[in-house]
């Protein structure tokens, strides 16, 4: 198969440890650029911490963000698709994250709101921010989410928790009740949350539409549950080797850790660069 479209998860994939691309990654890309081959970045990032990512290659070319919420043109900015979280269904997940005390944040298009629990607790996310973040993002942390949130589209909700993770499973379970949402995790602390019908397969369905390609025509890659739906539409779904088990059985073909430019080896091997 002669694959015309590169679309790539970015964190745990693309990216290494040091939340960059990698070397090795940015040569392969671009040769596969080169050859003529499109290439689309597919990350549950909100947009403008996406696209900063890809400047090195100097091209327009659209851009999953949000865990396929949003499609938008890295360089013209074009809106392609975009589904977004009712206000009223918003309001409801709150709940149920201010019901059990958990850390949440709302993305918006360009726009981050972050519930604080304490002072640590700001102090933890504004250093956390700056390894995904760059300064066109607007952050905004407050105690009552619900009137900043009321402002905004809101594309993805995720709620966070590094050490209970019986707490994250009693979210997990309270959200099963909210009807309108899909639910998904891009990490083992966390579950994120989209309006129904959003995931990265969707959206990778409705760009291939949008560019008229044929889906046996992608070659995706991924490391998380969140990049599954993917995977799985693409011609060839590359799971990186630092990904979970459960996550490799789904793939076609299981390639080298992030930190071991599994990207690149990848696109050496499939499209014989």
């Amino acid at each position: 198969m002669e694959y015309k479209l590169i679309v790539s998860d970015m964190d745990g994939t693309l990216l290494g440890d040091n939340h960059k691309i990698t070397e090795e990654n940015k040569i392969a890309l671009r040769k596969a650029l080169e050859k003529g081959i499109k290439i689309v970045p597919a990350s549950g990032r909100i947009y403008n911490s996406a696209r900063e990512h890809f400047d090195f290659l100097d091209i327009n070319t659209p851009l999953i963000a949000c865990n396929g919420a949003i499609i938008k043109e890295t360089k013209t900015n074009k809106l392609i698709y975009k589904n977004s979280i009712p206000n009223d269904t918003c309001l409801k997940i709150i709940d149920v994250f201010e019901r059990n005390k958990v850390y949440y944040q709302l993305y918006s298009e360009n726009t981050m709101m972050c519930k604080n629990l304490s002072k640590a607790d700001q102090k933890k996310t504004q250093e956390r921010l700056k390894n995904f973040f760059n300064d066109d993002i607007n952050v905004y942390f407050g105690d009552d989410l619900k009137e900043e949130m009321a402002k905004h589209k809101i594309l993805k909700i995720i709620a966070i928790d590094d050490h209970d993770m019986d707490k994250l499973n009693r979210v997990k379970e309270e959200l099963s009740d909210i009807e309108g949402i899909e639910t998904t995790s891009s990490w083992f602390n966390n579950v994120e949350i989209m309006n129904k019908g959003v995931n990265k397969g969707e959206a990778l369905k409705a760009l291939i539409e949008y560019l008229g390609m044929d889906k046996e025509e992608v070659i995706a890659f991924g490391d998380n549950y969140n990049d599954l739906p993917m995977l799985e539409l693409a011609g060839m779904g590359v799971v990186m080797g630092n990904a979970d088990d459960a996550v490799k059985e789904k793939g076609d073909y299981v390639t080298s850790k992030n930190t071991e430019d599994g990207v690149a080896k990848a696109i050496y091997k499939f499209l014989e660069i």
